[in-house]
């Protein structure tokens, strides 16, 4: 299912939730799974062996970004969290890849992005969604468009990820939120 990142998720709640202060409440739930000890290498062995094993129907979500982004750590957030579970799990695998900072020129695994036709990524996160023949489902402009992933609404992350995974029913979706 969450490859690579679930080691990583399990060793940063604690220190997550022991530095966020009592009184403050955040719009996103935030994970830090781009993990920066990661070989290039491996990451690329991963996301090819995550695409080469998916069964018929499925897709991966290729999370490109990284940890010292608030945009990257909210949409990992939403993606790890109990009401993205069943969608996830019913559609996609989830492989989370760190980019380093690209748009300092301290790139990395962006060589990977573009065999799926992302290039000249300047920001995080990126997602990435490929089928099982490995082509890109999303659009290069699409997986690019996620740098707002902090502002934006838990339903409106779900709707789009919906949308490649095609109709659940709508038990399924997160009910939305009344303001109180």
């Amino acid at each position: 299912m969450i490859r690579l990142a679930a080691l990583a998720l399990l060793l940063a709640a604690p220190a997550l939730a022991a530095n966020a202060p009592e009184d403050v409440a955040t719009a996103h739930p935030e994970a830090q799974p781009y993990e920066q000890s990661v070989s290039d290498e491996l990451y690329a062995q991963e996301l090819d062996r995550t695409i080469a094993q998916l069964e018929p129907g499925r897709r991966v979500l290729a999370v490109f970004g990284a940890n010292w982004c608030h945009d990257s750590r909210a949409l990992a957030g939403w993606l790890v969290s109990e009401d993205f579970e069943t969608l996830l799990r019913e559609h996609f695998e989830l492989v989370f890849v760190d980019v380093g900072s690209p748009q300092t020129g301290e790139g990395r695994n962006l060589d990977l992005a573009a065999r799926y036709g992302v290039s000249d990524i300047d920001g995080t996160p990126n997602l990435l969604v490929i089928d099982g023949s490995g082509a890109l489902v999303n659009t290069p402009e699409s997986a690019k468009d996620w740098r707002n992933a902090a502002s934006r609404s838990e339903e409106s992350i779900y709707a789009v990820l919906q949308s490649y995974a095609g109709e659940l029913g709508v038990s399924d979706a997160p009910a939305a939120k009344t303001a109180g």
